[in-house]
């Protein structure tokens, strides 16, 4: 069912009123938008044996901004009216000062709808989904008696924006996000070890809860924690590192894509800074940022300045060729917005973010590659980690890895993480697999304080003479 439609010019403010006020509060700046929204989030949380946790949040607002060269005044309120709009006006104009700027262009670009404007959990009741997370919970418990602790979360959410421009361009989207996730923990012989599974996107709450969805999801968090039940010792030291495909590009996103956005750039804060046409990476290697791919978590139909998203080509052949811009960097570094200019919500001003960030296939076979590796590791799961993007050196714990000796895959390893730094990764970058694959819907990226959805995606990879943090004696 399509969500009714948020419409704050005819229910809070007047259009040409609330035109006029930002216009005013715009004179003499370089750029600026009202930014309107309103959002409902549930999550349902069985853990243990019980539910755990049901939370259901509502919130609406609108931020206004104004922007003179490098300065940004911004205010926000959870009281759409036209007096909250006049006091915000008011603290924006502090920011443009005596003006003198000129006004930016308009957004270009068409803006399409890359999702349905619905709410994902419409017509699934609360009763259902908690009768189904108890399935979930006897599932994972009756697939092996090594099961002591089974963790089951479903989460729904919907955003709707409104976009007013100074020009008086309007633009509007309705954001749905699903997904659900399973955890489990098995035991032997007193040891414990845990995998975790799972994924959505901008769909419908039920093809996630299909059976043959989410009974797959269970067995692969069985699968990777019977894994981890076997794993030995890492080892520690310089090897190669063979990554799988998919969800080991949060890898690339986090040393490297961050290392990609303007504003880090402009700042010359980036170990990509002043690079722009310059060999960053191993011949092969291409990079994109893609918001465009439908119902992807990182896509957006359009961005949190009234952009079109697109499909920004970051490194082509080795060869730095662009970074991701919101309006103000754009501007300031003399070059088009990508597209890329996201928040979190209302109260919080736009930046340069990543949606879809992914590294394009090669022509190598995944088998061929791992044949290839003498002595060194094969990750093909990641947990949390560590980035400075001043010089994008990093640390990523490995969920699920394995001992690779003459390119036989051999036992698993436990306590391994990967250590080095994005910039020569890229360049240490020996094998391309063709088997790209984007992860499953599961990527959270924060940036300054702010959380935004994303996606990652790669291909099967050889990275030469990374440092391996392992714990074997």
């Amino acid at each position: 069912m399509t969500a009714s439609p948020f419409s704050p010019f005819e229910t809070h403010l007047d259009r040409n009123h609330a035109l006029q006020i930002l216009k005013e509060s715009l004179a003499g700046a370089d750029d600026g938008e009202l930014f309107l929204e309103r959002s409902r989030g549930e999550a349902l949380v069985f853990d243990d044996g019980r539910l755990r946790t049901a939370s259901y949040d509502a919130d609406q607002g609108f931020g206004l901004r104004a922007v003179r060269g490098e300065v940004t005044g911004y205010a926000h309120s959870t009281e759409i009216n036209e007096t909250a709009l006049r006091k915000a006006a008011e603290t924006v104009r502090l920011a443009v000062g005596d003006g003198g700027g000129t006004l930016a262009l308009p957004p270009k670009g068409k803006i399409a709808p890359l999702y349905a404007a619905l709410d994902p959990a419409e017509g699934i009741s609360f009763a259902t989904r908690v009768a189904l997370l108890r399935e979930i919970d006897a599932f994972a418990r009756d697939l092996d008696p090594r099961v002591v602790q089974v963790s089951a979360s479903i989460s729904t959410s919907v955003q709707e924006i409104a976009i007013l421009r100074p020009e008086g361009g309007l633009a509007t989207d309705i954001r749905p996000m699903a997904r659900i996730n399973v955890s489990v923990i098995v035991e032997s012989n007193s040891r414990r070890e845990s995998g975790s599974a799972g994924g959505g996107g901008r769909i419908p709450l039920d093809g996630l809860i299909a059976p043959d969805h989410w009974q797959a999801q269970v067995r692969e968090a069985l699968r990777i924690a019977l894994v981890n039940l076997r794993s030995v010792p890492a080892p520690a030291g310089v090897m190669d590192v063979v990554l799988g495909p998919g969800w080991p590009g949060i890898l690339l996103h986090e040393a490297v894509g961050h290392g990609l956005e303007g504003d880090f750039n402009r700042k010359g804060h980036s170990a990509f800074a002043g690079l722009l046409g310059s060999r960053v990476a191993s011949p092969g290697v291409t990079v994109i940022d893609d918001g465009t791919i439908p119902d992807r978590r990182g896509s957006i139909s359009v961005d949190d300045e009234g952009n079109a998203p697109a499909r920004n080509v970051l490194i082509e052949d080795g060869i730095l060729v662009g970074y991701m811009q919101d309006r103000q960097n754009a501007r300031l570094m003399g070059v088009e917005p990508t597209g890329n200019g996201r928040r979190q919500s209302y109260a919080h001003a736009p930046m340069p973010r990543m949606t879809n960030t992914f590294m394009l296939g090669g022509q190598d076979e995944p088998a061929a590659i791992l044949a290839d590796l003498k002595d060194g590791i094969y990750a093909v799961g990641f947990g949390g980690g560590q980035v400075d993007i001043t010089n994008g050196k990093f640390v990523f714990s490995c969920t699920e890895a394995y001992r690779v000796k003459n390119g036989e895959v051999g036992d698993p390893i436990r306590g391994a993480t990967l250590i080095g730094d994005g910039a020569t990764a890229l360049q240490q970058i020996r094998a391309i697999g063709d088997d790209l694959a984007l992860d499953p819907g599961i990527g959270n990226c924060g940036k300054q304080g702010q959380w935004v959805p994303v996606g990652v995606g790669l291909p099967s990879l050889m990275i030469g003479g990374l440092t391996i943090g392992g714990s074997a004696a």
